[in-house]
């Protein structure tokens, strides 16, 4: 138990979270606003395969806000004012989610992240994108938002740091082309926040936190840690039906959340616990959609363990 300035008790803080992080940066409550810019993706336009991600349906966890003709200023408004009315968040980011969001000819590209930081409010840029689509020209330019005032975090979908698990889910890239990119982002300044599964097929916990570890060693900023989860559609769901795949258990997730964070440097700020599946794609497990009771049982393992972020960092 730590105490504040006033003397009163505060809960120990076990891990960096990115909530914390935004309300220190702006002094206020800040949220993310998905966006659907109506990019797709290498892995299912043909370039590396049509297949994709054996995890990953058509829309590519977007939501489908492009095609139904929404513009990147409409989503923005209407997430501010959801927003605003539930968290009372003042400031915000345009999170462009949906499949690959530096996939597209520079101008489109300038053209969508200028059209989003336009809106009032929007402080700044989160790019969800793979590290084989960035070159040095869509890093300048996100360079150029940054420069003018604006946060800029490049999110990479890694997944895992093993080669092997990398091409068992047909990711079309391996680590080193996660490595460079980094490289080249961090080189200019820009935030990274690598995203990883925990649960892929044929991954033991040993592999997960070697993922961990080798972040740990790039010094990365940020880390998304989601489930491997089944979603209807998807290569992944056919192995679950043939019982090929079977998914992590809920009590079995948790405590790999934990190992992860114990891997991972203070510093590193932890943007996401868990995934959120749509309850009308999800196949299995079903606890995934118990988010709230998934994250508590995670801070009851850290307490149980008196364990905290970065603890088996050296």
């Amino acid at each position: 138990m730590t105490r504040s300035s006033q003397g009163t008790p505060n809960v120990i803080k076990r891990y960096n979270d990115f909530n914390s992080y935004l309300r220190r940066t702006y002094g206020c409550r800040v949220q993310k606003i998905t966006v659907d810019a109506g990019f797709t993706c290498p892995n299912r336009d043909g370039r590396l395969s049509t297949r994709g991600c054996i995890y990953c349906n058509p829309r590519g966890s977007g939501t489908g806000a492009y095609r139904r003709g929404l513009s990147v200023t409409d989503q923005l408004l209407a997430g501010k004012k959801s927003l605003y009315k539930r968290y009372k968040a003042k400031k915000f980011i345009a999170y462009f989610q949906a499949f690959t969001n530096t996939y597209a000819p520079l101008p489109r590209l300038r053209e969508v992240y200028d059209e989003a930081l336009a809106v009032d409010d929007i402080a700044g840029l989160a790019i969800g994108t793979r590290p084989d689509c960035v070159d040095a020209d869509i890093l300048d330019l996100l360079t150029g938002y940054a420069a003018d005032g604006h946060l800029v975090w490049v999110e990479y979908g890694l997944q895992s740091a093993d080669d092997a698990t990398l091409a068992l889910i047909n990711r079309g890239h391996d680590f080193n082309c996660f490595q460079e990119a980094v490289r080249e982002t961090k080189k200019r300044g820009l935030n990274v926040c690598a995203h990883i599964i925990l649960g892929l097929p044929g991954e033991q916990r040993r592999h997960m936190i070697r993922t961990a570890e080798l972040l740990a060693d790039m010094a990365i900023d940020g880390v998304k840690i989601h489930l491997l989860y089944v979603i209807k559609g998807t290569a992944l769901a056919t192995m679950y039906q043939q019982h090929r795949f079977q998914c992590l258990e809920q009590e079995e997730f948790a405590a790999l959340v934990c190992d992860v964070l114990e891997h991972l440097p203070k510093s590193t700020i932890i943007q996401r616990l868990t995934g959120d599946p749509h309850p009308q794609e999800l196949v299995a497990p079903q606890w995934a959609l118990r988010k709230q009771e998934t994250l508590g049982l995670i801070h009851t393992i850290l307490e149980t363990r008196d364990s905290y972020q970065g603890k088996r960092v050296f």
